[in-house]
């Protein structure tokens, strides 16, 4: 059985360009898609019985915005189709559209069907001056509890039916030798979209770890460089082996991962972390690199659970 790529959707504008987003990407890796609109069972189940014909309020908005969502996600799938069928494609997409109305809080709904999802989409809303920045707590809390991979859409709302944009993949490698789950997601969104991986490593060189001679301190630096950029081409080559067709662009930077990633997530089409699994915890725990991508980048976040 495929996995099916699952979006959470409640009738705003960010859940809807997310949606949008989430539809091209299901046609992309030719994987059904699944709308969750939760509502908590007190609101969606009203005390008249089924038969009453006056319809609770709560429940009729709840339909409408299942409804709504649905039929634009298939409006989109089928223009998208339309399109590779009128450039003579060798095999248009065909894309499986389902909706489910979740009788639960949107976080619960989607971290548990996270279990069986090839990832899960959210928007990217907040409140207040900050509204276009910052990550809701829903979003927040799917990023960090779901078994699955978590798309954050942010950035300029989705182009045409199935226009991605031109951006290259850009993934943050932070420990090499824990990045082969980044490295393989960033790889193969890259070649589903025909662009470039631009892999980032950043690295700092501890105070006391250097002399205090500018001239034995820049060698200091320079040899942890070197160290730096060893360890990232290893780990690129071994995803390489894996995807051999995409091309991969590779840069370390001496500073904060932070500040790297979301200079890197200017222009890029989809920036891809990975998030650490901890002893004694349930789901992933994001670290202020995760929250800072999470809440400011220019452009849709992957987080990536570690294998």
């Amino acid at each position: 059985m495929v996995q099916p790529l699952v979006v959470g959707v409640d009738g705003s504008g960010p859940s809807l360009e997310a949606l949008d987003w989430a539809v091209d990407e299901a046609v992309l890796h030719r994987v059904p898609l699944h709308i969750v609109h939760a509502s908590s069972r007190e609101r969606f189940e009203g005390r008249r019985p089924a038969f009453d014909v006056r319809r609770d309020a709560g429940r009729t908005l709840t339909e409408n915005i299942a409804a709504v969502a649905l039929e634009r996600a298939r409006r989109r799938a089928a223009d998208i189709a339309d399109a590779a069928d009128a450039a003579d494609a060798a095999d248009a997409p065909d894309t499986e559209v389902t909706s489910e109305i979740a009788k639960e809080d949107a976080a619960h709904a989607l971290i548990g069907r996270s279990r069986d999802a090839f990832a899960v989409a959210v928007g990217s809303r907040g409140r207040g001056a900050l509204a276009g920045l910052l990550l809701g707590s829903t979003g927040l809390s799917v990023a960090a509890h779901a078994e699955s991979p978590v798309f954050v859409v942010r950035g300029e709302p989705p182009r045409g039916p199935g226009q991605t944009g031109d951006g290259v993949v850009t993934v943050g490698v932070g420990d090499p030798e824990e990045a082969a789950a980044a490295l393989d997601f960033a790889l193969r969104e890259a070649e589903v979209r025909g662009t470039a991986v631009r892999a980032v490593h950043a690295w700092q060189t501890p105070s006391l770890d250097l002399s205090d001679h500018p001239e034995f301190a820049d060698a200091e630096t320079g040899s942890r460089r070197g160290m730096e950029e060893t360890r990232l081409e290893d780990a690129l080559a071994a995803a390489g082996r894996r995807r051999p067709g995409v091309v991969v662009e590779r840069g370390t930077v001496e500073g904060h991962a932070r500040d790297a990633l979301l200079r890197a997530s200017a222009g890029a089409g989809l920036l891809v972390v990975g998030a650490r699994r901890r002893g004694g915890h349930i789901g992933m725990q994001l670290g202020p690199v995760n929250h800072a991508v999470l809440h400011h980048a220019d452009c849709p976040v992957a987080l990536v659970p570690h294998r």
